[in-house]
């Protein structure tokens, strides 16, 4: 499957999930649907996948968990908020940079607005991320 349609497969179940649970659930039971989904449609997922953090060549004791991560390659971070603020944004950001994935995808369960999504590039040459 191509980059642009597994995607589109990765939003279709964010949407999925929201039809059948609606809005006001913990961010932890969309997460569960949402790993449901994507099995269903035999896409590999990990979640809460665990991220070492490194300074100056030392593994520290703390590690970032990583909500979903898809085909090894895709991050995936999962809120459950009213709206998506910069601080979720750069949760995801940080996320790729320190992965070196090229791929994040923001999704929001909202509680009255639906599925909101935001998918981002990182330009590890630039260290910057952008909407596409």
């Amino acid at each position: 499957m191509d980059e642009k349609a597994l995607i589109y497969q990765i939003i279709q179940c964010a949407f999925s999930v929201y039809n059948e649970l609606h809005g006001g659930l913990l961010e932890s039971a969309y997460q569960a649907a949402f790993i449901f989904e994507l099995k269903q449609k035999n896409i590999q997922v990990e979640e809460q996948k665990e991220l070492p953090i490194w300074y100056k060549g030392v593994v520290l004791d703390k590690k970032y968990r990583l909500d979903v991560v898809v085909n090894h390659d895709i991050i995936v971070e999962l809120k459950a908020v009213c709206e998506l603020l910069p601080e979720h944004r750069m949760q995801l950001f940080n996320y790729l940079r320190l992965t070196h994935s090229k791929i994040g995808i923001l999704i929001n369960f909202s509680l009255n607005n639906g599925v909101k999504f935001e998918k981002y590039y990182y330009n590890e040459e630039l260290n910057i991320c952008k909407a596409f």
